[in-house]
């Protein structure tokens, strides 16, 4: 997976980079970039209903720690459910094929000793 795809705030919008989102939250940006970052988020109606969101944090200097723990939060989730999914996958071992292959031939002989069975009897 890739890890922008990871972050959270990278799903707002491709064309801004997270930094650029939290400067802008911040008030730290110039008139100009200013500008352009509204002009990007109001063309993607999710990005705009979240920026909304995160402007009603009162301290936005915190928004920052605040989207690190969350990236790391859902780093953490992804990877336990990563590990998760490894451990349900069948491995792929040969003496599994063994045993099955064994299994159907198994089958085949005692279909053919049965039916030959009943048309002798």
């Amino acid at each position: 997976m890739k890890e922008n795809l990871r972050d959270i705030l990278s799903g707002l919008s491709t064309e801004i980079d997270q930094e650029t989102l939290l400067l802008y939250l911040q008030g730290k940006l110039s008139e100009e970039k200013k500008h352009d970052v509204e002009k990007k988020i109001l063309e993607n109606e999710f990005a705009d209903e979240a920026m909304e969101g995160l402007e009603q944090f009162k301290n936005k200097s915190d928004l920052s720690v605040l989207v690190d723990h969350l990236n790391h939060d859902l780093r953490k989730k992804l990877a336990k459910k990563k590990k998760k999914r490894e451990k349900l996958r069948l491995k792929d071992e040969p003496w599994v094929y063994l045993v099955i292959l064994m299994i159907i031939i198994l089958v085949i002989i005692s279909y053919i000793v049965i039916h030959k069975f009943l048309q002798e009897g």
